[in-house]
């Protein structure tokens, strides 16, 4: 696993556990044909995350309170099984950054991976950043997660053109 260059982390917030690698994980950056508010809504409303979150697995979600600190919870139901999610905004910056912790195991640990999103608008544009480290998966984990995030954004993509 490449290590990722330090500007690209340098945003990792306090208060994560000594464990916490941030030069670990992967970075992705896309480029949406929308302006920067309508990414940021679609990153940020619950019923739109609820619709890129899974890609193409439906998704409920039950509780969203966005802002530093706050907490979602969703379900994603897939092939007959569920898989309860749980998640922290770590950093809410609206329009410019979003920081969650991801769990898929009930709870989140100060020593779970961060996903940063930052987005950055140019001629109408948007350039989203995707940073996902902390160091607590393996290499193959992070490849998984890389491969995930990237359908991710395609999903984003089409949320997008169904609110143009």
């Amino acid at each position: 696993m490449a290590t990722l260059d330090p500007e690209l982390t340098a945003h990792t917030p306090a208060g994560r556990a000594d464990s916490f690698d941030a030069s670990r994980g992967y970075v992705i950056q896309r480029t949406f044909d929308a302006p920067q508010a309508l990414v940021w809504r679609a990153l940020s409303e619950a019923d739109l995350f609820a619709r890129w979150f899974g890609a193409d697995v439906p998704m409920e979600v039950h509780e969203w309170d966005l802002r530093d600190g706050g907490t979602w919870r969703g379900t994603m139901t897939y092939e007959g099984n569920e898989i309860h999610w749980v998640g922290e905004f770590v950093v809410v910056e609206p329009p410019d950054r979003l920081v969650i912790a991801i769990s898929d195991e009930g709870e989140v640990r100060d020593t779970d991976d961060l996903m940063q999103m930052s987005l950055r608008e140019v001629d109408g544009r948007t350039e989203v950043t995707v940073v996902q480290n902390g160091g607590g998966l393996t290499d193959e984990q992070y490849e998984m997660a890389k491969e995930g995030s990237q359908s991710f954004l395609e999903a984003i993509d089409k949320v997008l053109a169904d609110l143009a």
